[in-house]
């Protein structure tokens, strides 16, 4: 039964004609024999509050023009003309909604409204717009750690889906996902579906550290049959010869599941081959863009992801530093042990590049070192040439526009 009251009544002449071509709604009103359609008169019953959005669109629909110009105003008349089937009001409200500045709460608006409005293809370039804006806003989440944190999930969503983040690593991407999502869902169950059914596919996991994938494996915050689904599909992906990740992730940035495609960190991924006998010893491979290389000039440096040795942290850094007398900048390269204890560790180490016209791996620089922790050692000028040499077009170092780097470590007994 309904209890609503009608508050008013307001009678209105229309063309049946001009409303029919523009809404399906009312094409169905005017002629599918419904009662309605047997009288002059057909009655639309509404909420107080929609008045002023319909009479806006009954004017749209006559003028192609609206007098609103605020957001909420546009946002009401939009809703209007989705519920009455308006899509070429939908389009223009969406255009003028786009050209508004947009602002956090303008952004997260756009992405709350009702799902049918948000499925509509006429919407789709404004909800673009505001995850686009979202994600480029929020690009260095450690610089708005507390905003980000209270944050709704179609935002989070919307940052975590850009290629753009700028963080250390996955590995840290996941840490924030499990942040936020105990800050804001402290029921596990609800916790659980929520990682499970809308965050987990925006977490790279094939780009996290396998120390980290066990731990995922054993995360009470996932459902464990959706932990290792994740897992083992990361695990493939890194198996798989460098040929079949370039073209997995090139399939995937045709979808909208970009989880093979590898975001900008601030540390990059190694891929890393551990021996324990006859002696313990690593090789890492680190591979960097030209475009990156170019980034570096003429003061940068890029550091890579945690590789493990003897349970030890170490970590690669290509710099962009003056040579040895100060006369040229040139493309440096160092090995560093993460800061931790006391530890003392002797290790040799061997720096190689691929190198034309073989392409195999040529070395380029031998050393041993002790370290304590903190420390940093490597060659100012691994190639002995110039940064103009190096970068040149015609360099022998960059094949097809990336850089091969090697670094083999061994324990000194």
């Amino acid at each position: 039964m309904d209890c609503s009251t009608v508050l008013r009544v307001k009678t209105l002449h229309i063309s049946s004609p001009i409303l029919a071509a523009k809404s399906p709604f009312f094409y169905k009103l005017f002629s599918n024999g419904m009662r309605e359609s047997e009288q002059r008169h057909v009655t639309l019953r509404i909420n107080a509050s929609e008045e002023a959005a319909l009479m806006e669109l009954l004017n749209f629909m006559y003028s192609n023009n609206l007098s609103v110009t605020t957001a909420p105003e546009l946002l009401d008349v939009l809703m209007a003309a989705d519920k009455f089937e308006v899509a070429s009001c939908m389009r223009y409200c969406s255009r003028l909604l786009r050209n508004l500045p947009m602002t956090p709460e303008s952004a997260l608006l756009y992405l709350d409204l009702p799902s049918s409005v948000l499925m509509a293809e006429a919407v789709q370039p404004l909800t673009d717009a505001a995850k686009q804006y979202l994600a480029a806003r929020y690009k260095d989440i450690t610089k708005y750690q507390e905003e980000v944190m209270a944050l709704p999930l179609a935002g989070i969503e919307a940052i975590l889906s850009s290629d753009d983040l700028q963080i250390a690593s996955e590995d840290a991407v996941y840490d924030f996902v499990l942040k936020w999502a105990r800050a804001q869902y402290p029921k596990l169950e609800e916790r659980r579906e929520v990682l499970g059914s809308r965050l987990a596919r925006f977490i790279r996991f094939p780009y996290m550290t396998c120390r980290k994938l066990k731990k995922v494996l054993t995360s009470n915050d996932f459902d464990h049959e959706v932990s290792s689904k994740l897992v083992l599909e990361a695990l493939f992906f890194k198996a798989e010869a460098p040929h079949r990740q370039r073209s997995l992730a090139a399939e995937e940035s045709a979808s909208l599941n970009r989880r093979f495609i590898e975001r900008a960190y601030k540390y990059r991924p190694v891929k890393v081959v551990e021996f324990e006998l006859p002696r313990q010893q690593c090789v890492v491979y680190l591979d960097l863009k030209r475009e990156e290389c170019a980034n570096l000039f003429p003061s940068g440096r890029v550091y890579s992801q945690a590789f493990h040795l003897g349970g030890q942290g170490f970590f690669l850094s290509a710099h962009c530093n003056m040579d040895q007398q100060s006369s040229f900048h040139c493309f440096g390269l160092f090995l560093g042990m993460q800061e931790k204890g006391s530890v003392s560790f002797a290790v040799d180490y061997e720096f190689a590049a691929r190198s034309k016209p073989t392409e195999e791996f040529v070395s380029k620089y031998k050393g041993n070192y002790t370290f304590t922790g903190g420390k940093a050692v490597g060659y100012r000028n691994l190639f002995a040439i110039p940064w103009t040499s190096f970068m040149a077009e015609d360099s022998l170092y960059f094949i097809n526009g990336i850089l091969h780097l090697r670094a083999e470590l061994t324990i000194r007994h």
